[in-house]
């Protein structure tokens, strides 16, 4: 019999009223819950993947008890436990069977993953880390990546990414620094839009996290709460989310663990109401990250019980407690019973759920569960040769020269080379903690790695087939070499499990378990020594910037990594990265970000010096380019007008490579204190040796507005200076700009974007 809901012609939103109106109290409340399978195995929390997951699965309801009235959400059917995929693809659709069979209307539950760094799933590719992407500052290539990731997801019956991460980095001893994709809210911004539109693209909906502040914790502690004025908030962290909205599409937002002046983002109705829906028109579901509305009960303290959490994350805009039930069932459904909660809140979030549902074809009366990966009887694949070919484009365009003094690298294909440093063997600091290996794999020793992921040594060994290459344990072994090439950096984990990744802060930033004092004696030795860092976050690398004789820098650059690596090392690869942090020079000081106002800059006010080693957006190149004729269409603009920005730039080297340009704007005079420079465009300009290219940015004036006051911002008249530059520390030409006119308030239709296009210019004639 087919109903209202199963009319594929209605709106998503028709249908979920229809279905609505005949739904009981305990069925709504099952659309706005999940449930965990497998979750419990091992029975501690040594193998935990979310904080305090073990004490509150012991909560779980049964699962008989719980299918006849529907489930919402099924979490991490394939990222759980080690499980075939093939076996896992062929269980989810019997599972998908049982709960349609269980419930009165046979509604499907909507199935998520992780899906980070590629989906978190036992021989699934292996892709860099966000702070990789951000290195790359390429977001069609990460868009790509994304679009084949959202397909091999589809593929098998998933519905729902929980990524990406859109923190802003803040303070790099903070240990998710690894999952952020930089510390510029624009670079976030574009390369993050970039992933959300390919996932969008394949059919899954991108959940945005973490909605708001999770990153600007205090002394960078995980959970911490964020002591952060509104201004800097609206200016900082929320353009990222507000451009994955708008221009990405993105269809879910997680809100974050944190409180920002005592208010918890999950009891924040200003934020999820307000802001998110009224303000942005957002329409998509608002889901809790993981234990986030058990949270309010036992770490903020905002809530006395399960069901008082459940009444405060629904009334602030909370529409499904992810990944188990514990607050919205019961607890919630006494507290409704008992009219101190609404229903008609339940209702607001039941419809978006069902909406939802009805837009992934989950209501259609034709639906069936059967993954497409198993149509023709074959072996699901996660690790596909498209998505293996971007996986290792991203990693080559994400690696970073950082220095390379008396042209030390590439590395001679005749010179005899030692490899230092314990993880020269170890594939772990390839690898984020959002990666199957080391997210649940870390907890079965005994399970292969699923995908082929060769150590830096052994790719350096192939990429070097007639070199004399020598594994060095000790700095003693170093001698009779020409070069060393001394691998250093982080094994990701979770809580403590890792030097880098979720809940694995650190103090300073001194490199991890004593390698500083490997370093310490190679460089005292004759042979010249190359650092290649392999990290979730950047190290202070003062004490030894003036003894290296190169700098090469990887964030964990997945499965394709060491390739990538060693292809830099030996120049089969010319490096593009540039950095998405800063490098800095001591390992205190923290916070130091480039984002800084005058007073936070060096100067006579303090003994200390925040100024990076290498700073943000600094990368090296094995070629050289030079800029030329920078101008600007128009000097002067109105308050609701723009000019573009133009220079030419020329490969003068022998090889091909690819510079970046870099816009960034500094306002002299404002009305609060604002940064001295901050990115506002930025373009990747591929040239083979000899060519020239002409690149254009179109800057608008919305793009000088800031927040003057919460929920005012504005553009001014005033002198503007717009700076080109390969990095912020590099700045090659500064245009100023006068803006004209009445002050404007910007409202959310404000200009986000500074669009750049490269036009290849012809060669010069050639003498007769």
């Amino acid at each position: 019999m087919n109903h209202p809901w199963h009319d594929a012609t209605r709106t998503p939103l028709d249908r979920a009223r229809a279905l609505l109106s005949e739904l009981t109290l305990e069925e709504k409340l099952a659309q706005l819950v999940g449930l965990w399978p497998g979750s419990d195995a091992g029975g501690s929390d040594e193998a935990d993947v979310a904080p305090l997951q073990h004490e509150i699965n012991a909560g779980q309801p049964d699962l008989a008890e719980l299918l006849p009235h529907g489930l919402g959400q099924l979490t991490r059917p394939f990222g759980t436990l080690p499980v075939d995929p093939t076996e896992k693809a062929k269980l989810l659709a019997e599972d998908q069977r049982r709960i349609v069979a269980a419930g009165r209307f046979g509604i499907p539950a909507v199935a998520h993953e992780e899906c980070l760094t590629g989906f978190t799933a036992w021989q699934a590719t292996i892709l860099p880390t966000p702070l990789a992407w951000g290195a790359t500052f390429h977001p069609e290539l990460v868009e790509r990546a994304a679009e084949l990731i959202g397909e091999s997801l589809r593929s098998v019956g998933i519905h729902q990414g929980l990524s990406p991460v859109l923190d802003v980095s803040r303070d790099p001893r903070w240990g998710r620094t690894e999952e952020t994709i930089g510390e510029d809210p624009y670079l976030v911004a574009t390369v993050a839009t970039g992933y959300v539109r390919g996932l969008e693209s394949a059919g899954i909906i991108a959940t945005l996290k973490h909605f708001v502040g999770y990153s600007a914790s205090r002394a960078a502690r995980n959970h911490a709460p964020v002591s952060m004025g509104p201004r800097e908030v609206a200016d900082v962290l929320l353009p990222p989310f507000e451009m994955a909205l708008r221009e990405g599409g993105a269809r879910s937002v997680m809100a974050a663990y944190n409180d920002i002046d005592g208010v918890p983002a999950s009891a924040d109705e200003a934020l999820l109401v307000g802001l998110l829906r009224e303000e942005w028109g957002f329409e998509g579901t608002v889901v809790s990250d993981y234990f986030g509305v058990s949270f309010l009960e036992v770490n903020h303290g905002v809530a006395g019980s399960p069901g008082e959490a459940a009444a405060v994350a629904l009334a602030a805009g909370i529409d499904v407690e992810l990944p188990a039930q514990r607050c919205y069932g019961p607890p919630l459904a006494e507290l409704v019973r008992a009219g101190r909660v609404p229903e008609e809140l339940v209702d607001r979030s039941v419809l978006r759920v069902l909406a939802q549902k009805a837009e992934l074809g989950l209501l259609d009366a034709d639906y069936r569960p059967d993954p497409a990966a198993l149509g023709d009887g074959g072996r699901v694949d996660l690790d596909p040769p498209a998505l293996r070919a971007v996986a290792r484009s991203l990693a080559e365009e994400s690696v970073v020269l950082l220095a390379n003094d008396g042209g030390a690298l590439p590395l001679s294909g005749e010179a005899r080379i030692a490899v230092a440093g314990p993880l020269a063997d170890d594939v772990a600091p390839l690898l984020g903690c959002y990666t199957f290996p080391r997210h649940v794999g870390i907890s079965h020793p005994e399970l292969p790695l699923g995908v082929e992921v060769p150590t830096l040594f052994a790719a350096l060994a192939d990429e070097l087939p007639d070199t004399r290459l020598t594994r060095a344990a000790t700095a003693a072994d170093v001698a009779g070499a020409d070069v060393c090439v001394a691998v250093v950096g982080d094994r990701s984990g979770l809580f403590g499990r890792g030097t880098s990744g979720e809940g694995c802060d650190v103090g300073d930033l001194e490199l991890p378990d004593d390698q500083g004092a490997l370093l310490d004696e190679l460089v005292a030795g004759e042979v010249p020594v190359v650092v290649v860092a392999l990290t979730g976050r950047p190290y202070a690398l003062g004490r030894w910037a003036d003894r290296l004789a190169g700098v090469v820098q990887a964030f964990l650059p997945g499965q394709e990594g060491a390739r990538a690596v060693a292809g830099v090392l030996s120049g089969r690869v010319n490096p593009a990265g540039r950095l998405p942090v800063g490098v800095p020079r001591d390992t205190g000081g923290q916070p130091a970000g480039y984002l800084a106002p005058p007073l936070a800059q060096a100067g006579e006010a303090s003994a200390v010096d925040p100024t990076a080693l290498y700073p943000f957006g600094h990368g090296l190149s094995y070629t050289t380019f030079a800029w030329s004729e920078p101008a600007l269409s128009a000097a002067t603009v109105p308050t609701d007008g723009g000019t573009t920005v133009s220079v030419t730039v020329t490969n003068t080297g022998a090889r091909e490579g690819t510079e970046v340009v870099q816009l960034y704007l500094h306002d002299p005079v404002a009305r609060t204190v604002r940064p001295v420079n901050r990115l506002v465009g930025y373009a990747r300009v591929p040239l083979a040796a000899g060519a020239s290219a002409r690149v254009d940015l179109s800057f608008h004036a919305d793009l000088a507005g800031y927040t003057v006051a919460p929920g005012r911002r504005i553009v001014e008249p005033g002198a503007l200076e717009l700076r080109l530059g390969a990095s912020v520390g590099d700045l090659r030409h500064a245009l100023p700009l006068t803006v004209t006119g009445p002050e404007r308030e910007l409202g959310h239709d404000r200009r986000l974007r500074c669009p750049a296009t490269v036009t290849p210019l012809p060669a010069p004639p050639t003498a007769p």
